[in-house]
């Protein structure tokens, strides 16, 4: 029998580096820099705009092939939410000095980042065990993935950018409340993680 999601979770996973789905998260890492070069130095916000969208939707590829074949690893656990986090930071910041995103949307979805981030590493150092990512948070993330993108796509000269304009402003009514809930979410799960991070460290 397979052992389930939550088994795996209670458990630790084996680090397992060479699968696919770390393959993924490291190609979406290496392509930041593209992105930011396509944006920048090209001056093409369609293509910006295309490349970020599909980085976005590789994490749900990666995240399939983990669980359908198996490929479930702790490296993975650290690999895919570090590349999401860093997308969406990076991703976000560029679209915001772009000018292709109202600041207050890049301000309100930076600053749920960093929060987060900084969380993460305070409850690392402090020897939490680890939180699981909750399905709040992929959703969130997943639509802010894509709403940042359509805002670039939607300021780019491609003759369907009032389409992707339109759709940037549903991904982002949706996902930024999402997001903020997701975050509130995490709030007993850290303070969980952290008492079993301590009581590991007592016996």
């Amino acid at each position: 029998m397979k052992p389930t999601m939550q088994s795996m979770s209670e458990q630790q996973l084996p680090w397992r580096p060479f699968t696919v789905p770390n393959l993924i998260s490291l190609i979406r890492l290496g392509c930041i820099p593209v992105f930011l070069w396509l944006l920048f130095s090209v001056e093409d916000r369609w293509a910006a705009a295309l490349l970020l969208g599909a980085l976005g939707a590789s994490d749900w590829v990666d995240g399939y092939i983990a669980r359908r074949f198996d490929q479930i690893s702790e490296l993975g656990k650290i690999l895919d939410p570090t590349a999401d986090r860093l997308m969406l930071l990076v991703g976000i910041f560029a679209i915001w000095v772009d000018g292709s995103v109202p600041g207050w949307i890049a301000w309100l979805a930076l600053v749920r980042e960093g929060l987060v981030a900084v969380a993460a590493l305070l409850l690392a150092a402090l020897g939490a065990r680890k939180i699981e990512v909750t399905w709040w948070g992929k959703t969130g993330t997943f639509l802010l993935m894509f709403a940042f993108p359509f805002f670039l796509a939607g300021e780019s000269d491609v003759f369907v950018a009032s389409f992707f304009a339109v759709g940037a402003w549903v991904c982002v009514i949706a996902g930024l409340p999402i997001h903020y809930w997701s975050g509130l979410t995490y709030v007993p799960a850290a303070r969980e993680a952290l008492r079993h991070g301590r009581a590991g460290r007592q016996r």
